[in-house]
C-alpha cells in the first residue's frame, strides 16, 4: 500500500470510527441481525429496511475497534438504494480487497471509499473486524435470526 492510501486509510477509520455514520436503530418495519467477533469482542447489530428489492435504509449500533466501526459506518453509506444482488456483489468486492484476492484489482472503482480498507489484507486478524457487519447486514436482508459469528 502506499503512503497516499496509508494516510487515506488512517483518515477514513479515524473519521468514521469517531463519528459514525448511521449510528442509530432503525423504526418501522425494519429487519435485524446481530453479530459478534469472539476473538475480539466486537458487536454490532444491523438494521435495514427494504423497498422491494432495494436496501431503502440501512443503520447500526454496536461496540467494537476503530476498524469495526468504520466499516459499518462506510458500509450503510454505500448500501442505501442498492438492490440485493448489487449488495450482494459489493460485498464480494469488499470480502476480496480485505483478504488480499487479486480479483479485488479489476473491482477497485466500484468501491468508492471502501476501497481504503484494502490496508486491512496487511492484518489479517483484523479482516474480521471489517467484515463483521457485513455479514451482519447480509443475514439482516436475509431474515435470519440467529446471531452471526465471526468463527
Amino acid at each position: 500500500m502506499n503512503s497516499e492510501l496509508r494516510d487515506l486509510y488512517q483518515e477514513v477509520i479515524i473519521e468514521h470510527s469517531k463519528r459514525p455514520r448511521n449510528y442509530h436503530p432503525l423504526a418501522g418495519p425494519a429487519q435485524s441481525a446481530q453479530g459478534y467477533n469472539p476473538l475480539c469482542g466486537d458487536q454490532v447489530k444491523v438494521w435495514v429496511l427494504m423497498d422491494d428489492d432495494k436496501v431503502a435504509d440501512v443503520s447500526f449500533e454496536g461496540s467494537g475497534c476503530a476498524i469495526s466501526t468504520a466499516s459499518a459506518s462506510v458500509m450503510t453509506e454505500m448500501m442505501k438504494g442498492k438492490s440485493t444482488d448489487e449488495a450482494e456483489a459489493l460485498f464480494s468486492t469488499f470480502h476480496d480487497l480485505v483478504t488480499g484476492r487479486d480479483s479485488a484489482e479489476d473491482e477497485i472503482d466500484e468501491l468508492g471509499k471502501l476501497a481504503v480498507f484494502g490496508g486491512v489484507s496487511e492484518f489479517p486478524a483484523r479482516v474480521k473486524c471489517a467484515t463483521l457487519c457485513w455479514h451482519t447486514l447480509r443475514a439482516a436482508i436475509a431474515g435470519k435470526e440467529d446471531p452471526i459469528t465471526t468463527e
